[in-house]
């Protein structure tokens, strides 16, 4: 016979709820990060530990250089709009810099600057 107390730890123990992670807030409209968007953590925002686990696990991430928020999702084993609800958060209380993603049209063609770079070679000899 098992005991009624072990199971209710076995079923509930690594269970929390989204709402708790997020503290119950949904994000913030403009806050609307893409998947490309690239988060880092500020200098000063390791002297700040008022953070939960979850945040305080995203700001070790993305504490040496800059992560997408695909990329911090897939490492906190975190849904995706939890992700986006904690980097709103943490944005605003100023711990990371966000860099959204450079829109395809601004994007240089690839294409376009291998032609001018051979036009250049077969112009001046390199």
């Amino acid at each position: 016979m098992r005991d009624e107390t072990d199971q209710d730890v076995e079923l509930t123990g690594d269970l929390v709820p989204l709402f708790v992670i997020t503290k119950g807030r949904a994000l913030p409209p403009e806050h609307q990060y893409s998947h490309t968007t690239l988060v880092t953590a500020r200098q000063e925002a390791h002297t700040t530990r008022s953070l939960g686990p979850e945040g305080s696990a995203v700001l070790d991430l993305v504490a040496d250089g800059y992560l997408s928020v695909a990329e911090v999702a897939g490492y906190t084993h975190l849904p995706l709009g939890v992700v986006r609800i904690l980097l709103a958060q943490m944005e605003e209380t100023g711990l990371l810099v966000v860099r959204n993603p450079v829109p395809s049209a601004e994007r240089p063609d690839r294409e376009l600057l291998s032609a001018v770079l051979d036009g250049l070679k077969t112009r001046f000899g390199a």
